[in-house]
């Protein structure tokens, strides 16, 4: 079973709830190991100086910094310590806003709320009543050694805490260059904008989570399995070229004939249109990489032979080593 992050209090107004952090994400990540192609060992990230070359052990590490090109202001663990904020274990909920309000913008990391034995009631409570009134509460919070601005709001039985960015780490969309105006600025006309409506509506269901997966993770966990089972061999498709609709290349878009096919032919969700491109695509190895899987079937092979030899002649000895010593006994 999990374990909390902390386990402390949730806090608003003079109301507390002892609750435990949980993690809301897990991290399905398939992750690489980068080896030696010579000889497949692993390879090693070392902290070398930049100007010598040589090892840095950890000890002699120290954090700076670089307040202009090659110059820096070294910090010592006790300037960072006095920037820290006091850990303690409270959600402390400042304000409560409409959580419509929030754009998704401001969204970054999920967690949930557990309320420990006997707190259910505070715990429903707000709860409810957030749920009742649309609202979010705007709490500050400590993970760790850092300060999180977060909102608490209601999902299902559950209170999750979502942290927020803060309005400095959110690019305003007005520094890109986007189009401005309205529809007919654009000559999008009244009957482009009602097909792409029916389109929309034909296209529209139920948020249903499940529909939804990683196909790329999928898929390359097939790969490795495949190539587990063939000890590093694997067969590729020479034709792995896709179909190109013919108007792919041009930029002179008949939108009206677009959503009218749209309407009358396409009306599969976005997630089974994947589902089905998923099925279709798969992921191939590159030359190197057969390569290399074949010298790795290679070196186990010879490691198993020479190890097989030395068990057999291993066994040889031992029974001329026994009736030796048979016989010596027995002179």
């Amino acid at each position: 079973m999990a374990r909390p992050i902390w386990t402390g209090t949730l806090s608003f107004g003079l109301l507390n709830v002892p609750v435990s952090l949980m993690s809301g994400e897990r991290r399905v990540d398939i992750s690489f190991r980068m080896l030696d192609s010579r000889d497949n060992n692993p390879v090693r990230y070392e902290r070398v100086n930049a100007e010598t070359g040589e090892e840095v052990p950890w000890k002699d590490v120290v954090k700076a910094f670089e307040y202009d090109k090659g110059s820096y202001v070294v910090l010592e663990q006790d300037d960072i310590r006095s920037a820290a904020p006091e850990s303690h274990e409270t959600v402390e909920v400042e304000t409560f806003v409409d959580a419509a309000d929030i754009p998704p913008t401001y969204y970054e990391k999920p967690y949930i709320l557990v309320p420990a034995k006997k707190a259910e009631k505070g715990y429903v409570l707000l709860r409810e009543t957030l749920r009742d009134t649309g609202k979010a509460g705007i709490a500050r919070v400590v993970i760790r050694t850092r300060e999180y601005l977060a909102a608490v709001l209601p999902q299902g039985d559950a209170l999750v805490l979502m942290l927020l960015r803060y309005p400095q780490e959110v690019v305003d969309a007005s520094e890109y260059r986007l189009p401005e105006g309205g529809a007919g600025d654009y000559r999008i006309n009244a009957k482009e904008r009602e097909m792409a409506g029916q389109l929309i509506e034909a296209m529209s269901g139920d948020w249903d989570p499940s529909q939804y997966r990683n196909e790329f993770r999928e898929r390359l966990e097939k790969v490795i399995r495949d190539r587990m089972k063939s000890q590093g061999v694997v067969s590729r498709d020479d034709d792995d070229e896709r179909d190109v609709p013919e108007d792919a290349t041009t930029n002179v878009v008949d939108f009206m004939a677009l959503l009218q096919k749209s309407i009358g032919a396409n009306r599969r969700t976005p997630a089974k249109k994947r589902g089905a491109r998923g099925a279709a695509g798969d992921a191939s190895p590159s030359k190197p990489a057969k390569k290399a899987a074949a010298k790795t079937a290679k070196k186990t092979a010879k490691k198993a032979a020479k190890k097989s030899a030395k068990v057999a002649k291993k066994s040889a000895k031992a029974p001329r080593k026994g009736a030796g010593g048979a016989a010596r006994k027995a002179g």
